[in-house]
């Protein structure tokens, strides 16, 4: 098969993935920083979690200080560790990114909490976040909502795989 044709039939899959909500599109940067891999799970609860990993390319470590959205009323970066058979959350003030390094925030641990929605989160909505960084400035992304990790292609396998652990919490 001529190399033009593997790649057309590579495009139409991207764009059919896509389409369908399973490979996400989420991919931004500003600065040194960019976030990849972005979902939110659906909720008709007042709470959601919002999840996507970080990367900080630069030589100099970064701080995510703040996230905003107009889906709810306040936004908090939240841990989740077991204390025993107790889990426990807990806010922080910022989330440290070491240089050259990807930080995840992912079902189980890290996410974004997102506290007063003002309305349902649905599978196929878009919640938009703004994530302020100490040094990269300000970022605004669209993150699907979905009630799986979404699956993503990557530069160094050429596959797709999904994003592990998935937890019936935030």
């Amino acid at each position: 098969m001529p190399v033009s044709a593997v790649f057309s039939r590579l495009a139409l899959m991207s764009v059919l993935l896509i389409a369908t909500g399973v490979l996400t599109p989420v991919h931004a940067a500003t600065g040194d920083v960019m976030v990849s891999g972005g979902w939110v799970r659906p909720s008709a609860a007042k709470t959601g979690a919002a999840y996507l990993t970080l990367t900080n390319n630069g030589a100099t470590a970064d701080v995510l200080t703040g996230v905003e959205s107009p889906a709810a009323a306040k936004v908090q970066i939240h841990t989740m560790e077991m204390d025993g058979n107790i889990m426990r959350m807990r806010k922080l003030d910022g989330l440290a990114l070491p240089a050259r390094e990807s930080v995840s925030l992912a079902p189980g641990g890290l996410h974004i909490m997102l506290i007063g929605l003002t309305g349902p989160l649905n599978a196929g909505d878009e919640v938009e976040l703004h994530l302020s960084f100490e040094h990269a400035g300000g970022l605004d992304v669209r993150l699907p909502v979905q009630s799986k990790p979404p699956v993503a292609a990557t530069p160094s396998d050429n596959g797709m795989h999904s994003t592990p652990g998935m937890a019936d919490h935030p």
